[in-house]
């Protein structure tokens, strides 16, 4: 079976996240979305409802499933039988530091990375933006789900 896992902190999920999350699961037999547990780092939504944001807007892939890690990535996909990395760039930028992790992460453990260019229509999209925008009233329905963005406008009413 060959499975590869799209890691990353989804705080919250975007179309850019759902875009590379959909069309790598056309290309492997199981895709885990594999929600980052980061402690030093504040999140807007904790990882649990972040799982669940996920599963919600990924449940019309049957191939799909979520999952959180902490520590190293190939140690995850290691122990989880996963053989490849699947990674969305947006930018010249993503690419460079993407790489680097890349060329570590196959000589560590023989685990490839493989790298989505992002749809056109979600080159400019990061969670950290949709944040940003929401936190200030902007509209940010046309950069993720329904539920996502009402999610979010409870979350900055409520800070």
């Amino acid at each position: 079976m060959r499975r590869a896992v799209c890691p990353g902190s989804f705080d919250p999920i975007t179309y850019g996240h759902l875009d590379i999350i959909a069309r790598a699961s056309v290309h492997f037999d199981q895709v885990v979305v594999a929600v980052l547990e980061n402690r030093t780092k504040s999140s807007l939504f904790t990882v649990a409802e972040r799982i669940e944001m996920i599963r919600e807007t990924t449940s019309n892939l049957p191939n799909v499933t979520v999952d959180s890690w902490s520590g190293l990535l190939v140690e995850y996909c290691k122990s989880n039988s996963i053989q490849a990395i699947v990674k969305g760039l947006r930018a010249v930028t993503d690419f460079d530091y993407e790489l680097q992790m890349a060329q570590v992460n196959l000589q560590g453990s023989g685990v490839e990375t493989m790298f989505m260019a992002t749809a056109p229509a979600h080159s400019f999209l990061s969670s950290s933006l949709v944040k940003e925008l929401a936190h200030y009233g902007g509209d940010v329905s046309t950069m993720v789900p329904a539920s996502v963005n009402e999610a979010l406008k409870l979350r900055v009413a409520g800070k």
